[in-house]
Formats: structure tokens, sequence, C-alpha cells
């Protein structure tokens, strides 16, 4: 199947298609894990990106259908080296090809993207089209320039949940604001014992207030933080009431709650091997990461909130925690899916602050 991938800079990339046949468009962002590119594809955080693997080969152990962080595939495309067709592993239930072609997702192998990954690297993030079937790439520019900066989309809406549900357990009760929730987040916390209620990006004040909860965590999520209005606005209403916890998205959610600001960064950071260090021990945790906003450091004074944690390779904002309330939050994954487990113990941490009422 002819293929083509066309950037918003003018960049043409011609290939082979496989999944499903049809156009996608969206950011082309890069991302580095050699593994577990049947939970990146399902993670709602790359809602409105072309997801592209500097790994050079992908689908070699199929897919489990075991290991879904949402009910689908999020990402918009599917970018490749080389694909692989027959795949080997016992638990294998489907070739990737199979799996997008299901999922009606187009992707595109047999393409440089080491090159496409340098250019990113060098230009910023780009608006892309991919297209397959065909392999005009003067349409697939076109169609890249002709979509709106992801700034301006609002995408949370799209993978939110439609209505409440429950995760019960004996412990504590977390209220997580579904902005985007990967599935290992909330095991995460259920495996803490919190028993769980999961509400819509929507969800006002009041509605979280009558499930009582005793405390709220903002999940992540696509899309540029300052599209969150409501989520903003939640926590500026209940910050002086509950503990707050926010992982990536939240985490830049909460920032801007309490006055801060956050910036896009030039290509962000994905993958399963970002080292972010503890300030105040200096231990350097390796994480999984899949963000391309930041919190501006700058911008922290008079908000109460300290950086607790930071990014070894560009110092960029990893953890806050603020000088008087339980609040806490990390910009990368300590469920870590796919990823490094070495983060954890947070969510041990997020049940201890609420059980003991203090930071």
């Amino acid at each position: 199947m002819k293929a083509v991938l066309g950037l918003e800079d003018g960049t043409v990339v011609k290939g082979r298609g496989f999944g499903a046949e049809g156009i996608a468009t969206g950011e082309l962002v890069f991302a580095t894990s050699y593994t577990g590119y049947e939970e990146a594809l399902t993670d709602p955080s790359y809602k409105g990106q072309i997801l592209m693997l500097t790994y050079p080969l992908i689908g070699n152990y199929g897919v489990s259908y075991e290991n879904f962080q949402s009910d689908g595939i999020k990402a918009e495309g599917f970018v490749v080296r080389e694909v692989c067709d027959h795949p080997s592993h016992p638990k294998s239930k489907s070739t990737l090809h199979k799996f997008l072609e299901k999922e009606g997702i187009p992707g595109i192998c047999n393409v440089d993207t080491r090159m496409l990954t340098i250019l990113t690297r060098k230009r910023g993030t780009m608006r892309a089209a991919l297209i397959t079937g065909d392999d005009d790439g003067e349409r697939a520019v076109e169609l890249a320039r002709e979509q709106k900066p992801i700034s301006e989309l609002d995408l949370i809406s799209k993978v939110t949940c439609a209505e409440p549900y429950q995760i019960k357990g004996r412990g504590k009760r977390f209220v997580v604001m579904d902005l985007g929730v990967k599935r290992s987040i909330l095991s995460g916390l259920s495996q803490g014992g919190a028993d769980i209620v999961v509400v819509p990006a929507d969800a006002t004040p009041t509605q979280i207030q009558e499930y009582e909860p005793d405390a709220l965590l903002l999940s992540n999520g696509p899309g540029d933080p300052m599209q969150a209005n409501n989520a903003i606005s939640v926590v500026r209403e209940l910050v002086d009431e509950i503990p707050v916890f926010g992982i990536c998205l939240g985490h830049q959610i909460i920032s801007l709650a309490l006055g801060a600001r956050t910036y896009k960064m030039k290509f962000g950071h994905r993958g399963a091997n970002q080292p972010v260090k503890v300030l105040d021990s200096g231990i350097v945790y390796i994480t999984s990461q899949n963000h391309g906003f930041a919190v501006d450091p700058d911008s922290l004074d008079g908000t109460g909130l300290h950086i607790t944690q930071i990014n070894a390779n560009d110092g960029t904002v990893e953890g806050l925690e603020h000088d008087t309330l339980p609040i806490l939050s990390v910009q990368y994954h300590p469920e870590a899916s796919p990823g490094p487990l070495d983060t954890g113990f947070l969510f041990d941490r997020f049940i201890k602050i609420v059980e003991e009422g203090n930071a």
C-alpha cells in the first residue's frame, strides 16, 4: 500500500502503508522506548499526535490486548522504520498491521525515522499529515499546514470518560479527574488500597465533593494544559480543602491553578529513559515520560510551590510541592507503563499523605 508523510515545513517522506487506509493529521512526535508500543498507542496523551518510534524494529512481539492504557488506540497515526509482519510471542493475538487496521489507524513504515527525529530536534515539533493508499506529497504537506496548532485544540473532551465510575477499595477515597487517565495510574492507586472514583473532566467542584473525597488526583492527558479550564477551576476551589496530587498534565494544571505559567517545549520528553534528580537527596531516578509542555520555573514565585525534582538532561521542572498545603505533583509517570518502576513508591506516598493528613 502506498503511503506518504508530509510536514508543515514542506518535508515529504514516502514509504509503505500498513494498518488502515486513510488520512491522519496531528503533531509528529517521537518516543524513544524500545518496547511498549501497545501501551503507547493506547495512551490517551497521544491524542492529536502522530506517534513515531525511534527504535527501528516494531511489532516483533505482536499485540496481546493485555496492556492497553485505554479502550483503544488514541494516537492519530503511527510511523516506524520497520514493522514486523510475523511476530513471535506466546501471548500475541494479532500483528501490528491487523491491530491498526481494526482500529482504523493508518501507519507508515520503510521511512528514515532517524532523519525525521533529527529534523524534529532541530526545528521543533511540527504539524504533519499521514496518507495511506496514496503518495501525494503535496497534498500531505497541504493537510499538515491546514490543521490548527495543538494549543488551539480541545483534546481532553475526546478522551475523558462519559460517566463517573468507581473502583472499590478499603482505604481512603481518591477522586480521579479523568483528563485522559492511563489504566496503570488507576492500578497503582488500587494496589495501594485506595477507594477510587473516576469523574469526567467536566465535573464541577460540587459534584466532586458529593463523593466525600479524601484526596483529588488529576491525571495525565493530551494537549495544552491551558485548555483544561474546568480542571484549573476545580483545583483553585478545592486546593484548601483536600490534598491534591497531579501526574503529567495534572502537574501542569496544578501549577496553572496556583498562578504559575506553562510553555510548549521544542520537542518534549517521550520515552522510558528520562533521568529525574531529586533535589534534597541527589538521587536520580529513571522515569517514563510523555509530555510536550512544561512548567516555567521562573513563574513559581508567590504560588507557594517549590521545585523538588528536575530533569537531569535539561533542568526542566519534574516535581513540585507546596510549602504549607498537601499538594504534590510530578511531570513523569510513576506508574511507568511502559517503563522503569523506580518511582512507583509515589503512589504509596500519595496515600500516606492522605492517611496522615500532612505533606
